[in-house]
C-alpha cells in the first residue's frame, strides 16, 4: 500500500475546505501539497441554517449533502492537479465532513457530518474514509475531539510538555506530556462567536488580525455572565459545537444588559475565548508547557496576545514552529485517521472522548 493520504477538513468556522496531501512513509509525515477553497455564500448560509431546527430541513440537508460531496471532490482534484502525485498513488482520502449537529450527551446521543463520501470517492477515483465520529459515540464516547491521538503520534516530544491548541469555530486542546501520556478536550468557543458578531456589525467574515477587537474595551459584566455557562466547569471528557455556542446564546446574555458598543462586545468575545482556553491549560497541563496553536485563531493577533499574556509560564507559538502550517494541521490529522482505518488500527483515545475502548473509526467507501 502506498503511503500517500489526503485529509479533507471543513470545520465549525465554516470558512471553507482544506485538503492536504501527505506522505506517511516518513516520520513525521511529509506534507506534499495543500489546497483550500471557500464555501459559496449560499452554501455557507444553508449549512448555518442546518445547524438549528428549521422548516423542510431534511430536504435541505440532502441538497447540501450532495453539493458538499461535489465540492470536496473539486478541492481534492484541484489539489492533485498541482501536485506531483497522481490519484492512483493515493491510498485514501480521510474526510471529516461538515458537522451540522453534535449532541453526544442526549438520551440517544448522536452526531451528524454531511458531504456524501460516495460522490467524493466516485469523482476522485480514490477510496474515501468518512463518518469518523459515530463509531466513538457507539462506544459511549463524545465522538470528539478526535485529533489528540494524531497530535500525540506526530507532535509529542520526550524533552518537553506540549499542548496543541486548535482554534477553529470551537477550540480544543491536546495535552501531551513528555512522559508519553496525553489527553484532550474542547474548551469552548474559538472563533465562532467573534465571527458571527463581526459579520453582523462589520459585514465581514472574520475580524482580520483581531484588529476590531483590539480597538474595543472588555466589558467585565458581560464576560462574567458568559463565563457562568456550565460547560466551562464540566470536567473532561467533553465536546461542544454550534448547538450551544451561537448567536442566540450570545443574544440571550446581551438581552440582560444595557445597550453595549459592538466593538466592546467583540473585545469581550475575544477575551472569553482567551480566558477559557488559558484556564483549561492552566488546570490540566504542566506549568511550563510549550503551547503550539493551529487553526484560524492562530492568525488572530489580538487573541494570540491575550493568550500569551494570560499563560505567563508557557511559551506560545503557532505550529509553524513545528514545520506545519496552522491551517494544515486538522486536514493532516484526517489523512492520518484514514491511514489508521485502512490499517485496522484505532483512531480514538478513550481518555479523550470517554469511549469504552479504542475503536477503528469511519466507514470505507471504495473508489470502484
Amino acid at each position: 500500500m502506498n503511503q500517500y493520504f489526503i485529509g479533507v477538513m471543513s470545520g465549525t468556522s465554516m470558512d471553507g475546505i482544506d485538503a492536504t496531501l501527505a506522505d506517511f512513509s516518513t516520520s513525521p509525515p511529509r506534507i506534499i501539497k495543500h489546497h483550500s477553497i471557500h464555501f459559496p455564500k449560499t452554501l455557507k448560509s444553508n449549512i448555518l441554517t442546518l445547524c438549528q431546527p428549521s422548516d423542510n430541513e431534511l430536504s435541505l440537508m440532502c441538497d447540501v449533502d450532495h453539493q458538499l460531496g461535489h465540492l470536496y471532490a473539486q478541492c481534492v482534484n484541484e489539489l492533485l492537479q498541482c501536485s506531483p502525485v497522481s490519484a492512483d498513488l493515493v491510498s485514501a482520502i480521510g474526510n471529516h465532513g461538515q458537522t451540522i449537529r453534535h449532541y453526544p450527551n442526549n438520551q440517544h446521543p448522536y452526531t451528524l457530518q454531511i458531504g456524501d463520501p460516495n460522490i467524493l470517492a466516485w469523482n476522485t477515483g480514490i477510496t474515501t474514509v468518512a463518518d469518523f465520529r459515530r463509531k466513538d459515540i457507539a462506544a459511549h464516547g463524545q465522538g470528539a475531539p478526535l485529533v489528540p491521538a494524531f497530535h500525540h503520534a506526530v507532535f509529542s516530544n520526550t524533552s518537553e510538555d506540549r499542548v496543541i491548541l486548535n482554534i477553529g469555530g470551537m477550540a480544543n486542546v491536546s495535552i501531551l506530556s513528555k512522559t508519553g501520556d496525553f489527553t484532550g478536550f474542547d474548551t469552548g468557543p474559538g472563533n465562532v462567536l467573534m465571527d458571527a458578531w463581526v459579520q453582523k456589525h462589520q459585514n465581514t467574515a472574520f475580524d482580520h488580525n483581531g484588529d476590531w477587537a483590539n480597538t474595543g474595551e472588555i466589558i467585565p459584566a458581560l464576560l462574567e455572565r458568559l463565563l457562568k455557562d456550565p460547560f466551562f466547569t464540566l470536567p473532561p471528557p467533553k465536546s461542544t459545537g454550534r448547538e450551544l455556542f451561537n448567536q442566540s446564546w450570545l443574544d440571550k446574555h446581551l438581552s440582560t444588559l444595557p445597550t453595549l458598543e459592538p466593538v466592546d462586545v467583540q473585545a469581550t468575545l475575544c477575551e472569553l475565548t482567551a480566558t477559557t482556553i488559558a484556564s483549561a491549560i492552566q488546570e490540566h497541563a504542566a506549568q511550563n508547557t510549550h503551547v503550539f496553536v493551529c487553526g484560524g485563531g492562530a492568525y488572530n493577533l489580538c487573541l494570540m496576545n491575550r493568550i500569551r499574556e494570560t499563560l505567563t509560564h508557557c511559551t506560545v507559538d503557532s505550529t509553524d514552529a513545528l514545520d506545519v502550517n496552522p491551517q494544515q494541521v486538522e486536514s493532516l490529522a484526517f489523512a492520518w485517521l484514514a491511514k489508521q482505518t485502512l490499517e485496522k488500527k484505532p483512531g480514538n483515545d478513550p481518555k479523550t472522548t470517554g469511549a469504552d475502548a479504542p475503536v477503528i473509526l469511519g466507514g470505507i467507501y471504495l473508489a470502484n
